[in-house]
Parts: C-alpha cells; sequence; structure tokens
C-alpha cells in the first residue's frame, strides 16, 4: 500500500481537477449517437465484465444513487431506444428485472471505439515520457474505480 499521509489537500485537489478535465475530454471526443451520463452509467453496469447480468429496478436506482421513479422513467428510456429491456425475474414474478440489449451492448463497443480511436490521436501528440506514465497509471486508476464502486 502506498503512504498518502504526504499528499496535501492541494494534491487531492489537483488530482480531481485533472481527472474531471480527462472526464470532459472523453464526452467531448464521443460519438454522433452519444448517450446521456446516466444513460451510459446504467448501461455500462448492466454489461459489466465479466459476464453481463440482470439487475432490479432497485438494485440500479441504489447503484446510481437515484430514486426508484427516476430509474423507472430511464430504463423506460433505455427500453423505448431499444438498449434495455425489462422483465419479470424468474424467481419472483412480482420483481422487475433489466437486462442489457444486443442493440445497447453494440452501442457502449462503438462509443468506446470512437473514444479509442480519439484518444489514440491524442495520445499520439504527447511525448514518448507521457504516453509511457498515462500507461503505468492505469492499472492504479483502474483500481481506484473498483474500490469507488464497491469493487464491482
Amino acid at each position: 500500500m502506498v503512504d498518502t499521509s504526504d499528499l496535501g489537500e492541494s494534491e487531492y485537489l489537483k488530482f480531481t481537477v485533472a481527472l474531471e478535465r480527462v472526464a470532459v475530454m472523453l464526452r467531448r471526443v464521443g460519438p454522433a449517437r452519444d448517450l446521456s451520463l446516466a444513460s451510459a452509467s446504467v448501461l455500462q453496469l448492466l454489461d459489466q465484465a465479466p459476464v453481463a447480468r440482470p439487475y432490479r429496478l432497485t438494485e440500479l436506482a441504489v447503484e446510481q444513487c437515484v430514486t426508484q421513479p427516476a430509474m423507472t422513467q430511464l430504463v423506460s428510456r433505455l427500453e423505448r431506444e431499444g438498449l434495455a429491456r425489462r422483465c419479470a425475474d424468474p424467481g419472483d414474478r412480482r420483481v422487475v428485472i433489466v437486462r442489457i440489449t444486443q442493440e445497447g451492448q453494440d452501442l457502449l463497443r462503438e462509443r468506446r471505439d470512437a473514444r479509442a480511436a480519439a484518444l489514440g490521436t491524442l495520445l499520439a501528440g504527447l511525448c514518448e515520457d507521457d504516453r509511457r506514465a498515462i500507461e503505468a497509471a492505469l492499472p492504479a486508476l483502474e483500481r481506484l474505480a473498483l474500490a469507488a464502486s464497491g469493487g464491482v
């Protein structure tokens, strides 16, 4: 474990600002048919590796920190767009579960491919040391993201 006690509040602030700028940059280089952040987040959750799995509406609402009515509305929109589908839980027919559709998976893949191509172009404009530093940071950033999501 890395000792972070020597990092001051200003270092965390710089880190936060840098990550926010990267997030904005990724939205800007997105494909023409892009999703809202909420829609993309739900689809990514439904499509998580290693195997896409269904989620109960209530689970999705908790995971996304929104109310159940808000999640119901979002899932209805994803359903109308053919990106997700609702069905009854085989174990409890009263429970609604949500699955990503093939079209939803395809859209996520297209978004990632478009962003990867744009990111590749941006990275090519950086010096070799910067590219290596970014590559070296990827495992730690992935662990940070996993820790923030409870290790999902």
